[in-house]
This record gives C-alpha cells, sequence and structure tokens, in this order.
C-alpha cells in the first residue's frame, strides 16, 4: 500500500488518522516513561543493565509520531474541521 500526503485524504482519514495517531503518541510516551524509569531503578539498584538502551533508542520514534500528528492538526485547522 503507497502513503498518501496528508492534503490528499478525505475530511474523514484525516481526522481517523489524526485520532489514531494521537492515542498511539500518547500511549508510547506514557510506555516509554513507565520504562525509563523501571529501567533507571533497576540500574540503580543492581548495576548497569543494558535494556536502559531500548527507550532512549525508541525515542526517535516518539519524535516522529509527534511531528506526524502537528502535520495532521495543522491540516486540520487549514480545512476548518473541528
Amino acid at each position: 500500500m503507497k502513503n498518501k500526503l496528508i492534503t490528499d485524504y478525505t475530511d474523514e482519514e484525516l481526522i481517523k488518522n489524526e485520532k489514531t495517531l494521537k492515542v498511539m503518541t500518547i500511549m508510547l510516551m506514557c510506555t516509554l516513561v513507565l520504562l525509563f524509569c523501571a529501567l533507571l531503578f533497576l540500574t540503580i539498584e543492581k548495576g548497569f543493565s543494558p535494556l536502559l538502551i531500548v527507550p532512549v533508542c525508541l525515542f526517535p520514534l516518539l519524535l516522529i509520531n509527534f511531528i506526524n500528528w502537528n502535520n495532521l492538526k495543522k491540516e486540520k485547522a487549514r480545512r476548518n474541521l473541528k
């Protein structure tokens, strides 16, 4: 399946994708914070663990989601959708 440009989305697709990406981004952010805190606690208690790298490596995915979410919000505002 080919990726469509944001401007090619119908109004319904745009609203649906924005809501979906919002939920996914918030869930990813909460999960990464919890994972980082848990692994940081384990690192303090038992010493360095290579698992501490996992939330750091997943952080760029969170940034990409934020950027895409903002682009969808801008397109929604441009079309005067609620």
